[in-house]
C-alpha cells in the first residue's frame, strides 16, 4: 500500500509544468504507480483549462476567437518548461494522460519496460521506460547493494539501487536534497517503513538507514543533487570518496 506521496503542491506545480525537470520525472513515475495521485493531477489538469477558458472569455469578445484561444491555451497547460536536447524529458501531463489512457485499453506492442539484475527482472514505471537505454552497468558496492547510473543529460545523474536481504546503505544524512521512489519491494531506514510505490524525500535535517525488507530485497529510483554525507562508523571513512557513488 502506497503510503507516502508527493505533496499537493507538488501535484500542482506538476500541473502547471513548474517543477524542475528532474522533481518533475519523479512525480511522473510516481503517478504511473498511485490510482489516488493520477486522479488529483486529472482534476488539476481540468480545472486549470477551465480557469484558462473562463480568463479567455473575458477577454476575448469575438467568439470565432475562442476557439483559438483555447487550442493555445491547452498547448500552455499540458506543455512543461522547454528544454535543451540534452536534458532530462519528463513527460507533459498531456503525455502522461494520453499514455494512461492508452495503458487502459492495451499493453504496448513494442520497447524496453524493464531492467535486468541477476537473473531478475524487474518491470518500471511508464515514465521511466524511456531512460532504460541510458541505464549504465550495474556494480557491486558495500552492504549487498547494487548501483545502476541513469543519465539525465545536463541535470545530472539518477540511480536505480538494489539492497539485497538485509542489505542496506550505511547511516547517512544529505548535503542537498534526495528524492526516492520504491519500484520494487520494501525498506526500513529507522524514520518509517516504505513499499513499492511510495514517493520519499530527505535532505540534511534527515539522518537515516535504508535497509531492505524481506527476502526479495528491494529496487529503488533516486536523484541525488549532492553527494551523501555517512555519519556513523568506519563508513565515515567514505565521506571523500562519496562523490563516487550514490550520485
Amino acid at each position: 500500500m502506497i503510503r507516502f506521496h508527493p505533496s499537493a503542491q507538488q501535484l500542482k506545480d506538476f500541473v502547471e509544468g513548474t517543477l524542475s525537470p528532474a522533481i518533475s520525472l519523479m512525480v511522473s513515475a510516481h503517478c504511473d504507480m498511485c490510482e489516488k495521485c493520477q486522479r488529483f493531477v486529472e482534476i488539476e489538469t481540468e480545472s486549470l483549462a477551465a480557469q484558462m477558458i473562463s480568463a479567455a472569455n473575458e477577454n476575448v469578445g469575438d467568439t470565432s476567437d475562442i476557439a483559438f484561444q483555447f487550442g493555445d491555451m491547452m498547448s500552455q497547460i499540458t506543455q512543461l518548461p522547454s528544454l535543451d536536447k540534452d536534458s532530462i524529458e519528463p513527460m507533459s501531463t498531456l503525455e502522461y494522460r494520453e499514455s494512461m489512457h492508452k495503458s487502459s485499453k492495451a499493453p504496448e506492442s513494442s520497447g524496453l519496460k524493464t531492467i535486468e539484475l541477476d537473473g531478475r527482472t524487474f518491470t518500471l514505471p511508464r515514465t521511466l521506460h524511456r531512460y532504460i537505454d541510458k541505464t549504465g552497468n550495474w556494480s557491486s558496492l558495500v552492504g549487498k547493494l547494487w548501483q545502476a547510473p541513469v543519465d539525465l543529460g545536463n541535470q545530472g545523474v539518477a540511480n536505480f539501487i538494489f539492497m539485497g536481504s538485509d542489505g542496506s546503505v550505511p547511516e547517512h544524512t544529505h548535503r542537498g536534497t534526495e528524492y526516492t521512489l520504491v519500484i520494487d519491494g520494501e525498506f526500513s531506514d529507522g524514520l518509517s517503513r516504505y513499499d513499492t510505490g511510495d514517493f520519499i524525500f530527505m535532505d540534511g535535517e534527515k539522518t537515516h538507514t535504508p535497509k531492505a525488507e524481506g527476502k526479495d530485497g528491494c529496487l529503488v529510483f533516486s536523484i541525488v543533487d549532492q553527494p551523501l554525507h555517512f555519519t556513523s562508523g568506519l563508513a565515515r571513512l567514505l565521506n571523500p570518496f562519496s562523490h563516487l557513488f550514490f550520485r
